[in-house]
């Protein structure tokens, strides 16, 4: 525990301007970001007697080593710093919201030529209109499929698309008019857009002109005797009633609003927004955090507006946000909502009328949303805690393993091997801390050498993290082939991004207080396997002199616990909660190593002859197989014809010809699985 005065900055040494403001701890990572209309003033309260603060505020002073501070020139330039180094940094003592599912937005890619009507999830794509979020997909699809009949957009795949546009038939959705079928030239790209902007305007409000214009239509058409026109509109406006009756009117004069509620306790607080837009209640979405700084409603308010709106733009930010308290500087935050917008945005406290008893409805669902997060935490608070207690009592631990990590080989017949690293804290996964590795120090299959080499490699770096510096003064010869993969999902088959900054070797550059890789040690390391595994294991950690940190193997035949140096098991019960945690870790471990096994796998079979042509971009690669169709009719092809494809010279030609000779297959492929011969239709490049 440091001593707050043994860093204090000395009287007069901060300055008296509006700022953004860190808190780093021994090791330079950054713990705490704050901003300040004045960094003196506010700096200064952090540095009074300790008796005197908040007990987390007095944690985080405590844990803290040093502290620097960044002068800006206005409150809304620190207000946007502030937001990017939370985001940068992730601090330990700064609240973040976490969503507690990941929601569906109805979206239409305006950026591609024929736009598209689909449900979207995750990070939001440039020139991609969202409306949302919804709480179920299956919402989205109701409404989307009654809105087809009057603004029938394209809703199919690229695939699907092409495929149709190759054969000259629409997919059904076109044969029953539920798709205008710009894939067979029904509709020129210029009114497929116009008809996708149209989509939008209803969605975003804009729903009477619409719907008189329909009834205006079917009139004229009755008056003309024309029935059968006048039955469709009348079906038509039908239609978009109901999918306007889906989201019920709440705010009579049509106002576009989000509104914020918060529930909150000591420890927790959850947050519910509803999206109205044209007075209907468009989407919702609720989040939860821990109050990990001293921090009262305005203060969770201002958080939540950061991360709301620190990535929108333009209509994303709605004309209204009411909040059930303002924050401390309602005019910084203000402007700078109005920034993001483009126009005058007003931050209030609804004080009357229907916005008033709406907000007490979001009120009522944080309230209810917090209640059932505590319920469903305590509930697997119990069950996760006696998992750690009896696997600490059954390995002879000290404490409980708070922090563990699963170690896993995989390969397919002694090629492509590698390993994946899986990490439990308080056991839930921690899927940013997920690791993979490949095995390069040797060829062929061999699970214990792997695993320790694996092992080795590990720790290596969690003792080089550890210097205060934090600077890399060797590069070992496996540098890049420990690049990180925070994702939890199956494997992306391109590069690996690496974690913080990194240098063009994929190592960090310095400690910046940025999350570094293999920064913490766990309490307890399983890796999959019995006593060969485990003997590999630790005997990695001996050598790198590391004695604090246990170790343990899974055996998958009989679901037994391996200990170094015994020659007998450990035999957990069948209804252990030790055991099934256990199980847990084992299992995610190997599917997070097998899923990297299988794309490195498919990104090798994949490879093209074309890659082996030198100075053949991709962009030129795709140029040639988009004019001959496939590789196949590409090695058929004569000089002359590869010479065609614009951009692609004489010598560039030749070399073409003669990559694809060298590489012209004996026989033809056959996949394994289903007996079918593949045929080289698809170009082969990844």
């Amino acid at each position: 525990m440091a001593d707050p005065s043994s860093y204090r900055p000395k009287p007069g040494q901060i300055p008296d301007s509006p700022g953004v403001y860190k808190f780093r701890d021994e090791h330079r990572r950054v713990i705490y970001v704050g901003k300040a209309k004045n960094l003196r003033q506010r700096v200064a309260n952090y540095f009074q007697d300790l008796a005197n603060l908040h007990p987390r505020t007095r944690t985080m002073v405590t844990t803290a080593a040093s502290v620097e501070w960044t002068v800006v020139s206005t409150e809304v330039e620190a207000l946007q710093l502030e937001y990017s180094w939370i985001k940068e940094f992730d601090p330990r003592f700064n609240v973040k919201y976490r969503d507690d599912k990941s929601y569906p937005y109805l979206a239409v890619t305006l950026n591609e030529e024929f736009p598209r009507v689909q449900v979207m999830r995750g990070a939001k794509k440039k020139g991609v209109r969202y409306f949302g979020p919804y709480g179920h997909a299956w919402a989205i699809r109701e409404t989307v499929d009654l809105m087809l009949r009057v603004f029938p957009v394209r809703t199919c795949s690229a695939g699907v698309f092409k495929n149709a546009a190759r054969t000259g038939r629409p997919c059904l959705l076109g044969y029953i008019g539920k798709c205008s079928a710009p894939c067979v030239g029904r509709v020129t790209p210029e009114e497929h857009r116009e008809l996708a902007e149209d989509f939008c305007d209803f969605m975003a409000g804009r729903t009477g002109t619409y719907i008189r214009r329909l009834e205006k239509d079917m009139m004229q058409a009755a008056e003309e005797m024309e029935y059968e026109r006048a039955a469709r509109l009348r079906d038509d406006a039908e239609a978009l009633k109901r999918a306007m009756e889906k989201s019920a009117v709440v705010l009579a004069d049509a106002t576009d609003a989000d509104l914020i509620a918060v529930a909150e306790d000591e420890l927790e607080a959850a947050l519910q927004i509803f999206h109205v837009r044209g007075g209907r209640v468009r989407g919702q979405r609720g989040w939860v955090t821990d109050k990990v700084e001293a921090v009262d409603t305005s203060g969770l308010v201002e958080h939540a507006l950061q991360q709301l709106y620190g990535e929108e733009r333009g209509d994303a930010v709605p004309k209204e946000v009411l909040v059930p308290a303002l924050p401390e500087d309602t005019e910084a935050v203000s402007q700078w909502l109005a920034e993001r917008r483009g126009s005058q945005v007003s931050l209030r406290i609804p004080q009357r009328g229907d916005k008033k008893d709406l907000m007490a409805t979001v009120q009522r669902n944080a309230q209810q949303a917090l209640g059932l997060h505590k319920t469903k935490r305590a509930s697997d608070l119990t069950t996760r805690s006696r998992a750690l207690e009896e696997i600490a009592e059954a390995l002879g631990l000290d404490t409980a393993p708070l922090r563990i990590e699963c170690y896993d080989i995989s390969h397919l017949q002694g090629d492509d091997v590698v390993a994946s690293m899986v990490v439990f804290e308080d056991g839930l996964a921690r899927k940013s801390e997920y690791r993979r590795f490949q095995i390069k120090g040797f060829e062929g299959q061999d699970d214990v050498r792997s695993m320790h080499e694996v092992i080795g490699r590990r720790f290596k770096r969690y003792l080089q993290e550890k210097e205060r510096t934090g600077e890399w003064e060797e590069q070992p010869p496996d540098a890049a082939a420990d690049a990180a993969s925070p994702a939890a999902g199956p494997a992306p088959t391109g590069p690996v991004p690496a974690v913080g900054p990194t240098a063009e070797d994929g190592e960090p550059r310095e400690d910046d207080g940025r999350p570094k890789r293999f920064a913490y040690p766990p309490q307890l390391v399983v890796v999959d396997g019995g006593q060969p595994q485990v003997a590999a294991a630790k005997r990695a950690l001996d050598e790198l002199g590391i004695d604090d940190i246990a170790v343990c193997g899974l055996a998958k035949r009989l679901e037994e616990v391996w200990l170094p140096d015994d020659d007998d098991p450990v035999v957990l019960p069948r209804s252990s909660e030790g055991l099934y945690l256990l199980q847990r870790v084992r299992d995610e471990a190997h599917r997070f190593a097998i899923t990297y096994q299988r794309a490195k796998r498919a990104k090798r079979i994949r490879t093209s002859p074309l890659d082996d042509v030198s100075g053949l971009g991709e962009t030129r690669k795709q140029a040639l197989i988009k004019h001959f169709g496939s590789v196949k009719k590409l090695r058929q092809a004569t000089i002359d014809e590869i010479c065609e494809v614009p951009g692609i010279g004489r010598r560039t030609a030749e070399s073409v010809a003669a990559a694809l000779a060298s590489t012209a297959p004996a026989a033809p492929a056959v996949n394994t699985a289903t007996g079918e011969i593949i045929e080289e239709d698809d170009g082969g490049s990844s």
